[in-house]
């Protein structure tokens, strides 16, 4: 069977057991704090585990798009050095919700693998959950049981908590497991060694392909264990390990769901797979992340500088860095791969294909960036070498290992191999402490000390009400208090509340909750899942009182027009610069309205204009806005309702409509009865997010107008100051021109005059030992006539040693330049040395060993500069 039919075989075995078949959730999590990606297949269940959420159907199945790269499941660092870790990984699961429990998990995983898949019984091995005395835990006998009626009972392992108590993270559902694993050695080794001995002790060959969850407890934040509402199963199996069992392969990258991108990335480098370890290695890390990169872009997740962003980042560069250096490959290179991916995955992820142009760019601009830090990073190695060189040491300290780490993206791996080339090695424990204090830095820096739930009040569902009604009497279900960054504050669940929680881009409501005299703010609004979560100041003195909750009317209004106007101007975009265009995220406060988009190129002025005259028309014309609830996704899409790539949506969505011609989308915001409401739109700033995405500014309302009179009223100003010109901007052209003619005729001048300090330096050199010493206080009008004064000495004098101490106009700048063979030959360093002097003007600089400089605040200082660096330079030389 081919990867493709063993899914499908899979998904249609359970919906003949009365199973919905469910679409994958996207792998970036955005309403659970708990988690930063989807781990694993039971994620976008856990409201229905923990009895927050009405469940739509009692029995489903999918495929779940899974990323294990950070918190407790984390198998970055083991993949491509093994074959069957992987960052993103299909999860082929079923589910049951307070309906069937262990019998028909248990019985049902055995029939699909040994009747439908055909797999071999005596090469199957499976496992229960010991017990654990120290959590009050007992033996699941109730599994060993049912296993025992299917399997000999030397094939049922006992398992500890480790292997056999499955948790989501720190807290949340969980519960004892059954794993099933299955020996794939040659019936040689097996006689050798049994393939029970081997289970749970990492051997490529004997690996868990499922894994039967029995979902029982909720983990809370003291580490207590709960019992959950209702007994759920949740299943768990690894779609790649199951293709290499039923395939017959010995590696999940020599199945078809690898082979065809190790093969494109064969015919991209020039080298075949299955040859050299360390090429193979990097083969396999290559063509694993690229489905993590690809499939995260086509969520909506970009690489970035911070939390999902920076993973994603992480695995880029990473795979990058193997390419580079095992591979040979110098130029953008992943990118090429995003084809076979998306061609991959058309059925079952479709998301990747409908965005196959936008994620390569993304992709190969990354790339190009990284290749050149690559590039800086092995120089700084360099540098790195010759110091090392010259001090006669041989070890690079942990310190500077790990600056190449963190500022150059070089793995410990990748400079450990260029130091044994050349004869030096690496105080790696001084590299793991480095590492252990950034933890510690970001740890602190987003620790978020949550307590456990208090349940006041009983009731499940939290009804929003926030469409029709600004203000309504509640009751409040559970409290909690949180702790982050120092900061203490309140959160409370309402059993109805008209606050709308921060998602799809708009903010959350602030508003007051009264209860009875206690009036009590509310500071923002929160979705933690399927949860309204209201953040407080303080908790209410009686908490069984009933509460009236008021929004901010003047606020919400506000983002109404914001949002509103966001669902016109995504329809003018479409319109003006082609279909292609996809909302690619947004910001939609009481302030501003912030829409990113996919577009290959910068808006040109004419556009701009176009996409808001547009929008000013559709806001005239004064249109009704036509919300539709309860709509079936599928009817939604058929009518050219406009959904958000990363979003998940259930099977019935609300529809917001604006002219029936002109904007339709999927939306869970707050919007204004009619377009007439915004008043006005104006577009203040469009500008480049990443590869492919366009971001566009713009305020509505008040805010727009009050903008557009700060703009008349700074022309008005402007007109004054050139007494009113017959044509302004003729006007202030021909001031830009005497200005550029002005400032020619001066950089004339102080060319000669630079010439002229030149010649007087050069006259003042004195030798030193055989060097050219250069150490003077002067004036020059700008720092790059002072850079440029520095180049022309060091070009002309060698060897040289200059320190000038240089007034710019009232501000104190130090240039430090030093011959390319004095930095080798000598242990003269001008990054040193310029951060050594810049403390005699209360400043800092840097820079390169053989030119640096440093600006200050203390003008006075200079004097002692140029007294120090006479000092330095007797004692060096």
């Amino acid at each position: 069977m081919t990867s493709s039919e063993i899914r499908k075989k899979f998904l249609n075995f359970f919906k003949n057991k009365q199973h919905k078949i469910v679409a994958s959730a996207p792998m970036v999590i955005k309403n659970d704090p708990t988690l930063m990606f989807t781990n694993a297949g039971m994620n976008q269940f856990k409201d229905y585990f923990l009895g927050n959420q009405e469940v739509a159907y009692p029995r489903v199945t999918d495929t779940q798009k899974c990323l294990r790269v950070s918190g407790k499941h984390n198998d970055l660092e083991e993949v491509g050095h093994d074959t069957y870790h992987h960052t993103m990984f299909e999860m082929l699961g079923n589910w049951s919700f307070g309906d069937y429990f262990k019998l028909e998990a248990i019985e049902w995983a055995w029939e699909l693998l040994t009747v439908e898949f055909k797999l071999p019984k005596d090469r199957l091995y499976v496992s229960v959950f010991e017990g654990d005395p120290s959590e009050n835990l007992a033996f699941d006998q109730e599994a060993f049981d049912i296993w025992k009626k299917l399997v000999p009972e030397e094939r049922i392992i006992n398992g500890n908590k480790k292997d056999n108590f499955w948790e989501m993270g720190e807290s949340g559902p969980c519960g004892p497991c059954s794993e099933i694993h299955i020996d794939l050695r040659s019936d040689e080794e097996i006689q050798q060694i049994p393939g029970k001995d081997l289970v749970n002790n990492d051997h490529p060959l004997v690996v868990e392909i499922w894994n039967l969850v029995f979902m029982q407890y909720n983990r809370l934040a003291d580490g207590s264990l709960k019992n959950l509402p209702a007994k759920h199963v949740d299943t768990g199996m690894g779609f790649e390990r199951l293709c290499m069992a039923i395939q017959g392969k010995k590696s999940n990258y020599d199945t078809d769901v690898f082979t065809p991108l190790l093969d494109e990335l064969g015919a991209v480098s020039g080298k075949k797979y299955g040859k050299l370890l360390k090429e193979d290695i990097a083969f396999r890390v290559i063509v694993d992340h690229i489905r993590a990169i690809a499939l995260s872009v086509s969520d909506g997740q970009l690489p970035s500088n911070n939390k999902a962003g920076y993973v994603i980042r992480r695995i880029l560069r990473r795979a990058v860095r193997y390419g580079y250096t095992f591979l040979d490959l110098k130029e953008p290179f992943l990118y090429k791969l995003v084809k076979i991916l998306a061609k991959q995955f058309e059925e079952v992820f479709p998301e990747l294909i409908a965005q196959q142009d936008l994620v390569e760019k993304v992709i190969k601009e990354e790339e190009t960036a990284f290749l050149r830090t690559l590039e800086n990073g092995l120089k700084r190695l360099e540098a790195i070498k010759a110091d090392l060189s010259r001090k006669k040491e041989t070890v690079i300290s942990g310190a500077v290992a790990f600056e190449l780490y963190d500022t150059y993206g070089f793995p410990l791996d990748l400079t450990a191999l260029i130091a044994r080339e050349n004869g030096l090695s690496i105080d790696e424990a001084g590299f793991q402490q480095e590492m252990a204090r950034q933890k510690d830095r970001s740890k602190s820096a987003a620790k978020m000390e949550t307590g456990d739930w208090e349940i006041v009040q009983e009731g499940a569902d939290v009804e929003f009400i926030g469409y029709e009604q600004l203000e309504a009497e509640a009751k409040i279900l559970r409290y909690r208090n949180v702790k982050s960054k120092n900061k203490n504050q309140v959160q409370l669940v309402l059993d109805r509340t008209p606050f709308y929680a921060e998602s799809g881009g708009q903010v959350g409501d602030t508003g007051v909750l009264k209860v009875g005299e206690e009036s009590i703010k509310v500071l923002d609004t929160k979705k933690e899942n399927d949860l309204i979560v209201h953040l407080v100041d303080k908790v209410p003195q009686d908490l069984k009182a009933s509460v009236i909750a008021s929004i901010d009317i003047e606020r919400r209004n506000k983002i109404t027009y914001n949002h509103s106007a966001t669902h016109l101007l995504h329809a003018a975009l479409r319109q003006v610069l082609g279909d292609h265009v996809q909302q690619k995220g947004s910001l939609v406060s009481d302030k501003i309205l912030r829409f990113d988009f996919s577009h290959f190129s910068k808006m040109t002025d004419k556009e701009i204009l176009k996409v808001e005259k547009m929008v000013n028309e559709k806001i005239r014309q004064n249109i009704i806005k036509q919300e539709d609830r309860n709509v079936p996704i599928e009817e939604a899409k058929a009518k050219g309702a406009q959904a958000l790539f990363g979003e998940k949506y259930g099977d019935f969505v609300r529809v917001i409509t604006f002219d029936s011609d002109y904007s339709v989308e999927l939306c869970g915001g707050v919007h204004v009865p009619a377009t007439g409401n915004i008043g006005l739109f104006k577009i203040v700033a469009e500008s480049s997010v990443a590869a492919g995405i366009r971001r566009i500014e713009a305020y509505t309302a008040e805010k727009a107008e009050d903008y557009i009179l700060e703009q008349e009223n700074t022309l008005k100003e402007v007109n004054d100051l050139l007494k009113n010109p017959a044509d302004l901007k003729i006007a202030v052209e021909q001031l830009i021109k005497e200005k550029a003619a002005l400032q020619k005729a001066l950089e004339k001048e102080q060319s000669k005059s630079s010439g002229q300090l030149k010649e007087d330096l050069i006259k003042k050199a004195t030798l030193i030992n055989g060097v050219n010493v250069i150490i003077d206080s002067i004036q020059l009008p700008n720092a790059e006539a002072l850079k440029k004064l520095s180049f022309e000495l060091k070009n002309e004098i060698n060897p040289l040693f200059a320190v000038l101490a240089c007034d710019i106009e009232g501000k104190p700048q130090i240039s430090v330049v030093v011959s390319e063979e004095l930095t080798t030959s000598g242990n003269l360093n001008a990054g040193n040395i310029v951060r050594d002097l810049a403390k005699n003007i209360q400043g800092g600089g840097g820079g390169q060993a053989f030119f640096a400089t440093a600006g200050g605040k203390k003008l006075e200082g200079l004097p002692d500069v140029v007294k120090q660096a006479n000092e330095m330079i007797k004692d060096i030389l």
